[in-house]
């Protein structure tokens, strides 16, 4: 009985003893004991979200489609995280970042009176040569923004004029909402062109009809382009505003495509009856371009991979 005893704890010594001293892998004694390190598998990095930009482009009177396209996107429950626009798209673009809704900017725009932007350059012959100076439209804006600056809008803002001296753009992200919507609205001819630091701003439309570059250097990593330029070829040109208009849509044809190419989405609302001098055919044009977001929300649903849904246009609300 002793014998087992004394035979039980020798082993049991024994096994203690290979735990602790082992032996290495080439058989010498002492060397500590072989381990398996569990290494977990590396995670796979988050794939970032999609941040979407909507680049509003210029065109006069044209530009109330921008707010029917708006009211789609609404609709279909797709967010905008950053906003720029040229000429008439950078009057909707600041109105929809300070947080106004796309109903709420469809009302505003029915209920617009042209007189309350229009304060007429007198004389006439100013070294300036435009017929308005654009203080108006400046007050305006502001009004509707609650005079909030650039940076302190809801969804980030991006507004583009012309450098009227070195002719390149600017990309404003700070400062006077207002100011910054008339520098870019200036179209030569019939604004007076705005000083701002020092330097004269025109017409966005010039360097950048549809602003696309710029969503995306603010940040965007999907941009729906809102191309409203009506086809030159297509307008008939009757009395000098229109003709400057056909100028600045001749000129901004080639940098136009340019733009269009860096798109994600394009929506190009069908307007064939609305000039870009006309501003009484407001309905039309918000209509137009809810029409043109509605069809081309399959292919933009789809390259945002979202499920597919329908909607129906939203009655337009009374006058």
């Amino acid at each position: 009985m002793q014998r087992r005893l004394f035979l039980g704890a020798a082993g049991a010594s024994l096994l203690s003893a290979c735990t602790v001293t082992g032996f290495s892998s080439s058989g010498s004694k002492n060397a500590p004991a072989l381990t398996t390190t569990v290494v977990p598998p590396e995670s796979q990095p988050a794939t970032p979200p999609v941040r979407i930009g909507l680049a509003l482009g210029g065109g006069a009177a044209r530009g109330f489609a921008h707010i029917g396209v708006i009211k789609a996107l609404e609709a279909q429950g797709i967010q905008i995280d950053f906003i720029t626009g040229t000429s008439a798209g950078s009057v909707v673009a600041a109105l929809y970042a300070s947080g106004m809704s796309g109903i709420e900017l469809n009302r505003q725009a029915l209920k617009m009176d042209e007189a309350t932007i229009a304060d007429w350059a007198l004389p006439f012959g100013t070294r300036f040569g435009g017929w308005l100076k654009g203080e108006a439209l400046e007050k305006y804006v502001n009004r509707l923004v609650k005079q909030k600056p650039i940076e302190q809008m809801r969804i980030p803002l991006g507004i583009v004029a012309t450098d009227l001296g070195s002719g390149k753009p600017i990309l404003f992200r700070r400062g006077n909402t207002g100011q910054a919507v008339r520098a870019s609205c200036s179209i030569p001819g019939v604004f007076q062109p705005v000083t701002i630091s020092g330097h004269q701003y025109v017409d966005g439309g010039l360097v950048a009809p549809v602003p696309v570059t710029y969503a995306k250097q603010m940040g965007a990593t999907f941009v729906i382009a809102v191309n409203i330029s009506a086809d030159p070829s297509a307008q008939a040109v009757s009395g000098q505003a229109s003709m400057l208009l056909q100028t600045t849509t001749i000129m901004g044809q080639s940098i136009n495509k340019t733009e269009l190419a860096q798109a994600d989405v394009v929506i190009s609302p069908s307007l064939p009856f609305v000039k870009g001098s006309d501003f009484t055919a407001r309905n039309e044009a918000i209509l137009g371009g809810e029409q043109a977001a509605q069809a081309a929300m399959p292919l933009l649903r789809e390259k945002l991979r979202l499920p597919q849904k329908t909607a129906q246009a939203a009655p337009l609300p009374p006058h």
